[in-house]
């Protein structure tokens, strides 16, 4: 590169850089507020909740880089025409390829950061994601029982609190009906939520279990100092559940076939793959609508607010097609070469316009004199 293209791709890097933090801060926050509840109802402490926020970033950091370096070009070029160097280095001999050339090669640069966020990091994370959210739910979900009401702790297992300071609870009352043929009610004094054997536990004190067998009508009283209620419905687990398309890795998304679990959800997991590969190539396709809206034709100081208005309105709608053929390649698998051909074709159609625009020009408009647009 020469100094005018590394002056250029430095602009072009820095704003990406701002542009992308910003809307990734901004998606993170709203993102985040749906693990507050983890924490402050269901006492986890905060630096799981770090960890589950940190592991959300890359769920939609793939999305968000593109539309920030489609932002960053469109600034970047248009406050360099704004102060005429533009014009400067256009008079010094450089066409739209060349002034072009810096934005193209930032535009491979974060296709590449796309596909490893997509391909490894991006799943990865969704599966740390799951992991921690259900461990976290697993280990603290006791203490999500409310005083002063009735908590349905799981199917068949109700439990009262009159208060609760920490996890000591006072004036208890748990009515189990898990097993239908023998209903159980136990009224204490006081409990305490511990966690043996990595299950869920209340330990209640000075109290009465009252047993009763619809079947037989027989009612058993039982007073005691000390008891333990098994709460292990509170204790979620993970290990039989399907893994969502978006947990799984590259290679199981190929191979998706193999599996007959699969079957049912062979359209999810089929859009899933092409989304992650064609998605990616809206760094590119944006870059290239960006440009060829604002290098090739005349330069004006009046201002390229249409130009940029008709760039982001292409972005938008190749962006929503792109998403519309992801989803619709699950259920139509013949859509996989349209989906991959509207993500490319604007950057074919872009670069070609951008090298053949005056010839363009030429044919189907009348030049006009660049001076009386430059004045």
């Amino acid at each position: 590169m020469n100094q005018i293209s590394r002056y250029l791709l430095r602009n072009l890097s820095v704003a990406t850089v701002f542009v992308t933090a910003g809307l990734s801060a901004a998606i993170w926050l709203t993102q985040s507020l749906r693990l507050v509840e983890l924490v402050v109802e269901g006492g986890a402490p905060f630096w799981i909740f770090l960890q589950l926020a940190v592991l959300t970033l890359p769920t939609f950091l793939a999305v968000v880089l593109p539309l920030g370096l489609l932002a960053s070009v469109l600034f970047t070029y248009n406050r360099l025409t704004m102060d005429s160097e533009l014009v400067v280095m256009r008079a010094a001999g450089m066409g739209p390829l060349a002034l072009a050339k810096p934005a193209l090669v930032l535009a491979g640069i974060v296709t590449l950061i796309c596909y490893v966020l997509t391909i490894h990091i991006g799943p990865a994370a969704q599966r740390e994601l799951v992991r921690l959210r259900y461990a976290a739910q697993s280990d603290y979900s006791a203490v999500l029982l409310r005083e002063g009401t009735f908590n349905d702790v799981g199917e068949g297992l109700t439990v009262y609190v009159r208060e609760r300071h920490g996890g000591e609870l006072s004036d208890l009352l748990i009515h189990d009906a898990r097993k239908p043929d023998l209903l159980t009610t136990v009224v204490a004094e006081s409990g305490q939520l511990v966690t043996g054997n990595g299950t869920p536990q209340v330990v209640v004190y000075n109290g009465t279990q009252m047993t009763f067998s619809p079947e037989t009508g027989r009612q058993d009283w039982l007073e005691f100092s000390r008891y333990t209620v098994d709460l292990q419905v509170l204790r979620r687990q993970i290990g039989d559940r399907q893994p969502d398309p978006r947990e799984r890795s590259l290679w199981d998304l190929i191979q998706l076939s193999a599996n007959p679990q699969d079957a049912a959800a062979a359209g999810r997991l089929r859009a899933e793959l092409h989304s992650r590969l064609a998605n990616p190539l809206l760094a590119l396709a944006f870059t290239v609508i960006a440009l060829a809206a604002l290098l090739p034709g005349e330069f004006s100081r009046r201002g390229q607010v249409r130009r940029i208005g008709l760039a982001a309105v292409l972005a938008l709608l190749l962006q929503s097609a792109v998403l519309g053929l992801s989803n619709l390649v699950g259920k139509i698998p013949a859509l996989v070469p349209l989906l991959y051909a509207t993500a490319l074709l604007p950057v074919i159609g872009g670069l070609w316009y951008m090298k053949h625009w005056r010839r363009m020009r030429h044919r189907y408009g009348r030049q006009r004199p660049v001076a009386a647009t430059e004045g």
